[in-house]
């Protein structure tokens, strides 16, 4: 296969090691669970992501790895 067909054939991706795992997903849910910084009414996604790598819990995150960690969580839990 080459060309055209080659271009527009995805082919299967492994899987990547995710940010987050054990200890350190738990103190994000509990982190998201907390009282908000001073003088905001919530945390949002890039806070959460931003206060992360302050405390070096992580070097880097983006807030849509935020997200989505804390959406599987929330749907796992039902």
């Amino acid at each position: 296969m080459s060309g055209l067909d080659f271009a527009l054939i995805d082919e299967p991706h492994p899987p990547k090691k995710s940010k987050l795992e054990g200890k350190s997903e738990a103190f994000l849910i509990a982190t998201a669970c907390s009282n908000p910084p001073s003088g905001r009414v919530r945390w949002t996604m890039q806070l959460l992501a931003d206060h992360l790598v302050k405390i070096g819990i992580v070097d880097s995150i983006s807030d849509e790895t935020v997200r989505q960690t804390l959406k599987k969580t929330i749907l796992n839990r039902g």
